[in-house]
């Protein structure tokens, strides 16, 4: 898939309560800074039609781009995973090249690993010369980076029925302001767990809803 202008196309996947915390979704000891305790909070939500939507869009990428504390979660779990069972998401992120955007040095332990330079952003944006689909997954630091740039195709939100009142959020206090588009209906899984995928609009518009609508 590519985007208007024949170029490869930069999807971010983020995972995100429904007051918008994204941190640790995936198990207690991912990502404990803050003091954060309720690591692991989407493992309860597992549905059939979710994660066929979230397989779906793993089999589509070509490239993998993270921030460097997802980038060490993923090198520590991944390559290790399911040895000796056939499983689709261990392949996918092994088989691909992986882009880790970091200020200071990564060890580059997951085979197929470059770091990115200090232009983070530029050198995201020329990837999709070189890959059809590349996705960002987590890694909230830098989606709010490429999202301030507009360096970006495609929001993935998969939003789960939980608050939790703290950690980390998608949109903090200060990110820049963006106006997005949705692109396809939202899909609901059994779990009550929505998919939401939005596209870049420009920045915000605003109106007055206490004016008559006096039509064109």
């Amino acid at each position: 898939m590519t985007n208007d202008d024949g170029r490869g196309r930069i999807s971010i996947d983020i995972f995100s309560t429904l007051d918008g915390v994204a941190q640790a979704p995936g198990g207690p000891d991912e990502d404990t800074s803050g003091g954060f305790p309720f690591g692991g909070w989407q493992a309860p939500f597992r549905d059939e039609r979710i994660g066929a939507e979230i397989m779906a869009g793993i089999s589509r990428l070509d490239a993998l781009v993270l921030g460097r504390r997802t980038y060490e979660i993923f090198a520590a779990n991944w390559p290790n995973y399911g040895e000796g069972e056939d499983n689709p998401i261990a392949q996918k992120f092994n088989s691909v090249p992986k882009y880790v955007a970091s200020r200071g040095d990564v060890s580059p332990q997951w085979e197929g690993t470059t770091q990115l330079g200090p232009d983070v952003v530029a050198e995201i944006d020329a990837l999709r010369d070189r890959h059809r689909e590349i996705h960002v997954i987590g890694s909230i630091d830098l989606a709010h980076s490429l999202i301030d740039a507009q360096v970006f195709d495609e929001l993935v939100l998969w939003v789960y029925p939980i608050v939790l009142g703290q950690g980390k959020k998608v949109f903090p206090d200060g990110v820049a302001p963006t106006a997005l588009r949705l692109v396809s209906p939202a899909v609901t899984g059994d779990s009550g767990a929505v998919s939401l995928r939005y596209a870049p609009a420009g920045t915000p518009t605003t109106g007055d809803m206490t004016q008559p609508d006096r039509g064109v």
